[in-house]
């Protein structure tokens, strides 16, 4: 079985590595020192069991188990920190196993065994696609304030704005900042949400017009939305498929 380690100290990764090697049937093809380079490594690499810590700098372990609920086949989550006290929050998660570190060699045996069962969101898709139902789109996106978490609906969301590691999440209520990447985004929201730039993925909905000029450099055009003043650029290669959206049956 695949595995992916992740975890923001280099030692911790080095350990289960050594740990892991000594089990021939499981395999570590990669490793992650933070939460956002974690999920671009899990849609990547596809592992079946994500050895995650808890307590990281940035997006932490929670964040990232729950950011995996919304993927088609989650892999299996086994926590491993240093703090008990997230013990009730890792299992909200579906984790499938809790380790106390320094992790020990039975205990990392017998959370691998048990990592072999799917989790409870896996068990969910499962049951979703043997009853012939589709899974189901996200209706929520969910956003960590210092007030607390956030849930936006989908459908009050304009349009999405990455910024480097970040991206703006344009709402009829404000904005936000989220860490999950525009692609992961795109494949949750389609076909409602258009990518019509590298950084830009609009609610169709909301589209109102789109002025082609020469004079905007790289980008085709510039595309206006309902309830807001601010237009987005419109890459040359999205230009064509933003135009048949606009303009089909007309």
């Amino acid at each position: 079985m695949k595995i992916l380690i992740v975890d923001d100290e280099h030692l911790a990764r080095e350990r289960l590595k050594s740990l892991i090697a000594r089990f021939p049937a499981y395999r570590v093809i990669g490793e992650a020192g933070d939460g956002k380079s974690a999920l671009d490594r899990i849609a990547q690499m596809e592992p079946d069991i994500v050895l995650l810590d808890i307590r990281m700098p940035g997006m932490d372990g929670l964040q990232v188990a729950r950011a995996l609920t919304v993927m088609t086949l989650p892999p299996a989550i086994i926590f491993t920190t240093a703090y008990s006290e997230h013990a009730l929050s890792a299992f909200d998660t579906a984790a499938c196993a809790y380790l106390l570190k320094p992790v020990r060699r039975e205990k990392l045996a017998e959370a691998l065994k048990q990592a072999r069962r799917p989790s409870k969101a896996q068990l969910e898709v499962l049951a979703q696609s043997t009853s012939g139902r589709r899974n189901p789109a996200r209706s929520h996106i969910i956003a960590t304030t210092r007030d607390g978490q956030k849930r936006i609906p989908v459908e009050d969301i304009l349009f999405f704005e990455a910024d480097q590691k970040y991206t703006t999440v344009h709402h009829l209520q404000g904005e936000v900042l989220i860490e999950e990447s525009l692609r992961q985004l795109e494949a949750d929201l389609l076909p409602q949400f258009l990518r019509v730039h590298r950084k830009i993925l609009v609610n169709t909905a909301y589209i109102t017009n789109l002025h082609r000029a020469e004079t905007l450099g790289s980008h085709g055009g510039e595309l206006q939305l309902r309830h807001t003043e601010k237009t987005l650029p419109v890459s040359r290669r999205r230009l064509a498929e933003v135009r048949r959206l606009l303009f089909k049956g007309s």
